[in-house]
Formats: structure tokens, C-alpha cells, sequence
């Protein structure tokens, strides 16, 4: 199969919702869920988080569109024959083997809290496989 054919069997419909999936998950979790507890991590705090650096709608475009790539490369990667099933298996190798060994640099040279990888690793974890199952199931 080549690129033209691989690009053609993408539905881009998927690719959106399932972007959008990742951000209605990471409001939930950096939220209620974790929220606190991240920030804590971090060292961060609510005041420090509104002060300097890029606005918030200019920050959640970058995240949006970054996201809309890397599910348009999880379509790319489970091919038009999947389904919901191998979508999840594929989200999910895809964040313990590549992105969850990727982030234990964090851990292991920046010296960052294990309870702050298995905060960021799970939600990829969780994205990544709700993304695979939408773009599996919607093809």
C-alpha cells in the first residue's frame, strides 16, 4: 500500500473526534481527577500557572493540533481493516512501549516524581486507547 492509498482510507471525521476525546479526558483528569495532586508534583501553583508564558487558547491550539497528529498517525498505523478492538491494543502498546519508556527519562535524568510519570503515562494510556478505539470502531 502506498502513502496516497494509506492517506485515502483515513476517516478525518474519527481523526477530530477522537482529538477532541483526548481533550475532554485531560480536563477530567488534570482536573478533578489529578489535578491537584499534578500540580503538587510539579511544584506549581494556580497563581504561578496564570502568570507569563503563552494564553491559554494559543496553548490548548498547539495541544489540539499536535493531538490531531498523532491520531491521524495511529489511523495511519492500524490501517482501514481495524476495529475497535485492535484500535485499543494498538493506543495502548503504543503508550506503555513507546511513550511510556520514552517518559522515564523524566524519572530517571530530570530526577521527576515517579507518582508524576504514572500521572502523565496513565492519561496517555487512557487517550491513546479511547483514540484507537475510535478511529478502529469509525472506519
Amino acid at each position: 500500500m502506498n502513502a496516497g492509498e494509506i492517506m485515502g482510507s483515513i476517516n478525518f471525521w474519527a481523526v477530530v473526534v477522537s482529538a477532541f476525546s483526548a481533550f475532554f479526558i485531560g480536563w477530567i483528569w488534570y482536573g478533578p481527577l489529578f489535578g491537584k495532586f499534578w500540580m503538587k508534583l510539579n511544584g506549581f501553583t494556580e497563581e504561578g500557572l496564570k502568570e507569563g508564558g503563552m494564553s491559554m487558547p494559543l496553548m490548548m491550539l498547539i495541544n489540539y493540533i499536535a493531538t490531531a497528529l498523532a491520531a491521524l498517525a495511529i489511523a495511519m498505523f492500524i490501517g482501514a481493516e481495524a476495529n475497535a478492538g485492535f484500535g485499543i491494543f494498538a493506543g495502548v502498546m503504543i503508550a506503555i512501549f513507546w511513550i511510556g519508556t520514552n517518559r522515564l527519562n523524566d524519572v530517571l535524568y530530570e530526577r521527576k516524581p515517579w507518582g508524576l510519570y504514572f500521572i502523565n503515562v496513565g492519561y496517555n494510556l487512557v487517550i491513546y486507547a479511547v483514540m484507537g478505539a475510535i478511529l478502529g470502531a469509525w472506519n
